[in-house]
């Protein structure tokens, strides 16, 4: 099924203890696409200036990714730079932030677009995404959103009002309690969810992920890694694994809604493994059914019995 993905497409610049990139490519929409074009076919909605490289026009391209929405105008591409704390990849410093085209964009979806079945409506500004929404022909079969701090912090009534529309939400533990003023994460999904959405996935890092689905709560681990090198895109790359899945298989059955959230737990872990996509254009398709697997694995184990019960002290 067809898959269309709004958001930033950027330059940053990231420093991390494992080294420094300049001006690599990415943006919230580009790490989407690319983490979702392994599973289904992706449409990318985004601006860009003319000093965006066509290498990294060829790269979306190579990886399936329709890039016909994809807008390149006068001036500079958007710019982001930032610090991850040595001891702490929870923890990073923005440098400097240079919205450039981005400022302006005023996105303008063609009949495929308008037609879309599944839609990801990316980090940006709330704005944006309801622009977007107000576009489609049709509401689409399935509509996510993921969002963060700044958006939550100094837009909330906009964002609100956007959420009130979708079925999907991404947030981190500390975005959905931030936004909900709840100290829970069970009562802050569950706020969420009276707005609207009816699915909210929390994303926990190393942690993992909970979603919760009407009344089937699922925790799904992340996969462990040695070393992480820069975790800049990994929710980008994890919400890209989970439409994608989705997309792809077009199945919204409870079960397909795990192996979505299992996905999206190993598009996350190689995005975390290389600067901006390093680690992402290098895996197959086998290499992600791989750790599928291995994630079941961990997690696999047989349930009591009818007749059976759990040891108990004896007396």
């Amino acid at each position: 099924m067809s898959l269309l993905v709004v958001g930033t497409v950027a330059y940053d610049s990231v420093s991390t203890k494992s080294g420094h990139r300049q001006n690599a490519p990415g943006g919230s929409a580009f790490y989407f696409s690319i983490s979702s074009s392994f599973f289904a076919k992706t449409s990318l909605i985004g601006v860009v200036g003319t000093d965006y490289s066509e290498k990294y026009f060829s790269m979306l391209k190579k990886s399936g990714v329709n890039i016909d929405g994809l807008e390149k105008i006068n001036g500079e591409t958007f710019r982001w730079s930032g610090k991850y704390h040595d001891d702490d990849f929870n923890q990073r410093e923005t440098l400097a932030t240079h919205l450039n085209v981005l400022e302006n964009f005023n996105p303008i979806l063609n009949n495929s677009h308008k037609e879309s079945k599944y839609l990801f409506l990316a980090n940006i500004d709330p704005k944006i995404q309801t622009q977007v929404l107000d576009q489609m022909k049709n509401k689409p079969k399935m509509v996510a959103l993921d969002t963060m701090n700044f958006w939550i912090d100094d837009h909330q009534d906009k964002l609100s009002s956007v959420i009130e529309n979708v079925d999907i939400i991404f947030m981190d533990e500390t975005e959905i309690k931030s936004f909900t003023k709840k100290d829970n994460i069970i009562t802050a999904a569950q706020f969420v969810r009276d707005l609207g959405p009816r699915i909210v996935i929390v994303k926990k890092g190393e942690h993992g992920s909970i979603m919760f689905n009407e009344g089937d709560i699922f925790n799904a681990p992340a996969f462990p890694i040695e070393q992480v090198i820069d975790p800049t895109g990994a929710g980008d790359c994890f919400a890209g694994g989970f439409m994608g899945y989705l997309s792809g298989c077009d199945d919204l059955s409870p079960q397909s809604l795990r192996k979505a959230l299992i996905s999206a737990s190993v598009m996350g872990s190689f995005a975390v493994e290389g600067f901006s996509t390093e680690k992402l254009s290098k895996i197959t398709h086998m290499d992600i059914e791989d750790r599928f697997r291995g994630l079941h694995g961990m997690t696999n184990f047989d349930p009591l019995k009818n007749n059976e019960s759990l040891p108990k002290r004896v007396s």
